[in-house]
């Protein structure tokens, strides 16, 4: 089997609007981590990976009316899938198309801005709503006309990359020809005060995989694929196939991965066999690599099970972005189907010393490399991790 066909995206994170910026910022190894002006937070001091957008702004680029319903997860996912739309020369989605968004605070922006006032301003209680992830997902799809397939994936910062993997699905059964797959999420006070609470933020910028890394940068993103089933293409460039893909519960911890990376080691192990290879035909990992102590070893352990000592070249891009929890796995799924169309790898930055426990090094310089198979890993909170492997078109 080819694998399921990778016809457009498009993408909006820290580092870049668009794609073409996004690509500069990552050959150049120019990150996007800076401290909070968006975002009105007491944290002054935390580094996040924030789009330098307000939603007024973004709101103008997207031509909505002042009083528009739009929480700003669901402004940066529109702004992301215009993008897309435009990259797959489509004048509009057809109506068959589905629409399959991950997320992991969905319109929780809104719910905080307003909390004070619902009692008071009627005109405010219609953000109520918003709390629950499938709000923003709809808000989205009316955007866009979809009522295909819309549906909503919230399983932490494995949210768009299981987007990904249940489009896939849904076109190998036959159940949709074409579907829009990814994820989005913006910085709330909620994220940055909880994760503050579990004490894994670093004050300064973050080192995934070093044995020194002081923790993650919270970051916000959106990016979305356009999948394809092999009748629906017609001659149209194919950017890269979904050849694979693994998901699994270690079910060890609400916030931390296990000792041994079983989850990370049974996700990976299926996408491998999903996807028909070799793991020795892997030629790029684009790793979680949060940056956090528990992450970062239990992840490494996962890849000395999986490839002994061959493990092959990989990197963590939240480096650039920070981690952008529920839009992390299609961000870096961008990322991937980047690096094989470009036969490049994107750096870890940060990078100094090798974690004493494991002794993997990651790839801290830009490289020019042959690349035709790239596993892409995320793993959330409470053990949901999720391997996808892209593969180039042949």
């Amino acid at each position: 089997m080819k694998g399921i066909a990778v016809t457009g995206m498009g993408i909006i994170s820290a580092i870049g609007s668009n794609l073409e910026e996004i690509y500069s910022s990552l050959i150049s190894g120019k990150d996007g981590i800076s401290y909070p002006e968006i975002l009105a937070t007491n944290h002054t001091n935390l580094p996040v990976g924030e789009i330098k957008l307000s939603d007024l702004e973004l709101s103008e680029i997207l031509n909505l009316p002042k009083a528009h319903f739009y929480t700003r997860t669901a402004l940066l996912a529109m702004h992301a899938i215009k993008e897309l739309l435009k990259k797959s020369e489509l004048a509009q989605f057809p109506e068959d198309t589905g629409f399959i968004s991950g997320t992991s605070v969905g319109g929780i922006d809104k719910i905080e801005a307003h909390f004070y006032d619902f009692q008071d301003i009627v005109e405010y209680r219609k953000y109520i709503q918003a709390q629950h992830p499938g709000f923003t997902t709809e808000k989205i799809a009316e955007y866009f006309g979809l009522t295909q397939t819309v549906t909503t994936i919230s399983t932490a910062c494995s949210s768009s990359a299981n987007a990904i993997m249940m489009g896939a699905q849904l076109i190998e059964s036959g159940r949709l020809k074409r579907v829009i797959v990814g994820g989005s999420d913006c910085l709330t006070k909620f994220t940055l005060n909880g994760f503050s609470s579990l004490k894994i933020l670093s004050e300064n910028k973050n080192r995934p995989f070093d044995n020194d890394r002081e923790g993650l940068n919270l970051g916000e993103a959106a990016a979305y694929l356009l999948l394809e089933a092999e009748d629906c293409i017609k001659g149209k460039p194919v950017l890269g196939r979904v050849k694979g893909y693994g998901n699994s519960n270690d079910a060890f911890h609400q916030t931390a991965s296990s000792e041994n990376g079983e989850g990370a080691f049974q996700a990976i192990s299926k996408a491998i066999k999903k996807a028909g290879i070799l793991s020795s035909e892997i030629d790029y990992i684009n790793v979680h690599g949060t940056a956090t102590r528990n992450n970062d070893l239990s992840e490494s352990v996962a890849l000395k099970r999986i490839f002994g000592r061959n493990v092959p070249d990989f990197s963590s891009t939240k480096s650039f972005t920070g981690h952008s929890l529920g839009a992390a796995g299609a961000v870096e799924a961008v990322f991937s189907l980047l690096s094989i169309q470009n036969n490049e790898i994107f750096p870890n930055l940060n990078f100094d010393t090798e974690m004493s426990e494991t002794g993997l090094t990651p790839v801290t310089n830009f490289q020019k490399k042959k690349i035709r198979t790239v596993l892409s890993n995320s793993f959330g909170f409470g053990g949901n991790c999720t391997s996808l492997i892209f593969q180039k078109d042949a």
